[in-house]
């Protein structure tokens, strides 16, 4: 008897899995559509830093570090801005390794930027520096085209602009200081004029030389400053150390001359009030009053009389009436020495 063979489950219509397809299609991008709104969803923002947000290529806000939401797909899109990092540019020379495209310029651009004209038509080669930060993100992105770039521009005027209103003495020597802040309000009204969106924080002169053919002579004359400042320190010194002296000097014999003054005013009006007292008792008893007063005189100045007593030997039980302050000495009998 023949065996039938075995029977297997017939496979689906092609037609059935031609169905399914477009759902299956459909399926996975609502998947990938959902995961891609979900992931994009979110943003963060970097500490020091503010993000600026975009709603179809219009700015609606600023926010601040940590994690923030956004309409996904395109709708909303956020550009992180370092709001407290310092940058810097410099001006007549350049670092290596700096992480700011705008920090300097090439090498015959440097030449060209630190060669300026002072105000007494001399030329000077001024190297700077200007740091600054972004202070308003959403200025920074939108108002101006490359503000960086427009601020290297504006730098380099206002520098211009402060040296050529002044000597090369000054700007070399004792004028820095002062062309430093000058330089640093200009750039500051400029920059907040233009809406740019930074804060200018310092600008610093680092080399000032005269030019290269003359620094010689100019370096001579700098020394010569230098020790002029130098001698007038000392000078001033010594007047601080002496006029004080003098004037406490002069304040203390000033004080003496007073003192002495009081005390011979005070030291008269007693004199007076006693001699008015003694008139007083004289007018009520004279005969007593001027004995007494001659007895006290005596008793005053006898004792104070350096004198000698000689005395013979033979001159027995005589007694000194008064002590009169003086020596005694014996002679020998029959002769005076």
């Amino acid at each position: 008897m023949a065996t039938k063979p075995p029977k297997f489950p017939s496979s689906p219509p092609a037609s059935n899995i031609l169905t399914k397809l477009p759902k299956i299609i459909f399926g996975v991008f609502i998947l990938i559509m959902v995961l891609s709104g979900l992931f994009s969803s979110f943003y963060t923002v970097p500490a020091e830093s503010q993000a600026v947000v975009l709603r179809f290529g219009k700015p609606i806000k600023t926010s601040m570090p940590g994690l923030h939401f956004k309409i996904p797909f395109g709708v909303d899109k956020s550009y992180a801005v370092q709001v407290e990092r310092q940058m810097k540019q410099e001006f007549g020379f350049g670092t290596d390794n700096s992480t700011n495209p705008w920090q300097y310029g090439a090498e015959d651009e440097q030449e060209q930027e630190k060669n300026m004209v002072t105000g007494d038509l001399n030329a000077a080669l001024v190297e700077w520096v200007v740091q600054y930060r972004i202070d308003d993100p959403m200025q920074y992105l939108f108002e101006v085209e490359s503000p960086d770039a427009a601020l290297r521009d504006l730098s380099e005027n206002v520098m211009r602009e402060v040296v050529g209103d002044r000597t090369v003495d000054e700007v070399i020597t004792i004028g820095r200081q002062e062309i430093e802040t000058i330089a640093t309000q200009k750039l500051q009204d400029a920059t907040r004029s233009y809406e740019m969106g930074l804060r200018i924080d310092q600008i610093q002169l680092k080399n000032v030389n005269p030019p290269r053919r003359v620094q010689g002579s100019f370096n001579e004359v700098n020394n010569a400053l230098q020790e002029k400042e130098s001698a007038i320190n000392i000078a001033n010194g010594e007047y601080n150390k002496a006029v004080p002296l003098a004037r406490g000097e002069a304040d203390r014999m000033v004080s003496a001359a007073e003192g002495y003054a009081m005390k011979r005013v005070n030291e008269a009006e007693g004199d007076v009030a006693s001699f008015e007292a003694l008139l007083k008792q004289y007018s009520t008893a004279p005969d007593v009053t001027r004995r007494r007063i001659y007895l006290e005189t005596m008793s005053e100045i006898l004792p104070n009389i350096g004198r000698t007593v000689m005395l013979d030997e033979d001159a027995k039980g005589l007694l000194p009436l008064l002590n009169l302050g003086g020596s005694t000495v014996t002679l020998p009998e029959g002769g005076a020495r």
